[in-house]
């Protein structure tokens, strides 16, 4: 029996794919760090995880991990 194929979604519902522009919704804080991720920051060439609720990407040159409750296709 094989697996359905994960669909993730952004804030609003949008289906995100590997290489995706994103823009989040608000300001984070990245755990382990002083650094803030401002709203309307654009993230490009994100990466599907196993997770429908999380994807990899880079921002700043330092890899991530972002909720999708927190981002918006871009």
């Amino acid at each position: 029996m094989e697996d359905a194929p994960i669909v993730v979604k952004d804030v609003n519902g949008n289906i995100l794919a590997d290489g995706d522009t994103v823009v989040l919704i608000k300001d984070l804080k990245v755990k382990g760090t002083s650094v803030t991720l401002k709203k309307g920051t654009t993230v490009k060439k994100i990466k599907l995880t196993e997770d429908d609720q999380e994807i990899d990407c880079r921002v700043n040159g330092t890899s991530i991990v972002l909720r999708t409750e927190f981002v918006k296709k871009g």
